[in-house]
């Protein structure tokens, strides 16, 4: 540091050797090494105390005085391979039901909700309305909803309703799951904050343009994750429907059933659905994730 007519400098920073890689301390090669051997050490905990659990429940489950019994009720190779095509066949109408009502849902839940969340004295009818819904069939078990809709519905010998099982039962599927859909999209809209909705008024958008263009676009993203655990839920449920008479997977897995008394066909149909579902789980837990990586980083408003 030197002095020069009353200014003062200072001295100039060495510069740093071209090439030099980062070389970490032992410290850090120390605790990287800890890290490892510890996940290493908790991999190898959790694979041995699954497989002693799963030997323990084998040996317990075939053990057992009627497993015998039970195997060949339950778990026949051959009534599978019998069943497996007609439970397959059965199944695209649970896919169809499936595309068809999840659609129904969403839309009228958004409605459901929007109408709950109106504003002003003009609209109670419709929010009393719209929330006496709500509670109606959040509050009725679906199995009720459903014989409910598919015997009373013919009973009243309507012109022009029809009398399809697969019409009735998809109509009591949505009337159920579209009450549990509006609760979770008014829970998104109420969750955005009142000034987002203030600064679009103040911008001279009207209540309705702001609702439709600031309010909805975030309160959708901000739901979808419970949005898909509602559909894997509406994918299990199709299968009531066969207690209609529509031939679903579960109603070609009981007709097959009841000819020979061995229940392996439920067993085949259970396997499907899951077989459907364990995706559907693990690509909601996927958004999820991401959802909150990307709201951690603040890319989501």
């Amino acid at each position: 540091m030197t002095y020069r007519k009353g200014l003062l400098k200072e001295p100039a920073e060495s510069p740093e050797p071209a090439g030099e890689a980062y070389v970490p301390s032992q410290r850090r090669i120390e605790r990287e090494r800890f890290k490892r051997a510890r996940a290493r050490r908790a991999t190898a905990v959790a694979a041995l105390s699954t497989l002693v659990t799963a030997v323990v429940l084998f040996l317990v489950i075939t053990g057992s005085p009627g497993w015998p019994r039970t195997q060949e009720t339950f778990f026949s190779a051959e009534y599978a391979r019998k069943a497996l095509p007609k439970v397959l066949e059965g199944l695209l109408l649970n896919l169809q039901l499936l595309v068809v009502c999840g659609a129904a849902v969403l839309v009228l839940g958004l409605l459901l909700a929007v109408a709950r969340t109106l504003h002003g004295p003009v609209f109670f009818p419709l929010r009393a309305l719209a929330t006496a819904y709500t509670d109606f069939f959040r509050g009725l078990p679906l199995i009720i909803c459903l014989l409910m809709v598919v015997f009373g519905v013919p009973a009243l010998r309507l012109q022009g309703v029809t009398t399809d099982p697969v019409v009735l039962g998809g109509s009591a599927l949505v009337l159920t799951y579209s009450a549990y859909v509006a609760e979770v999209f008014r829970a998104g809209i109420e969750s955005v904050h009142p000034s987002q909705r203030a600064a679009a008024r103040s911008l001279g958008l009207s209540s309705g343009q702001a609702l439709r263009f600031v309010v909805l676009p975030q309160a959708v993203r901000r739901v979808v994750p419970p949005l898909l655990n509602d559909l894997v839920s509406l994918q299990k449920d199709t299968g009531l429907v066969s207690i209609a008479g529509a031939v679903d997977a579960v109603y070609a897995a009981q007709i097959i059933a009841g000819k020979d008394f061995n229940f392996t066909p439920y067993v085949v149909a259970g396997l499907v659905f899951i077989a459907l579902t364990i995706p559907m789980t693990r690509f909601t837990d996927w958004v999820t994730a991401r959802m909150d990586r990307r709201r951690a980083q603040g890319g989501i408003v």
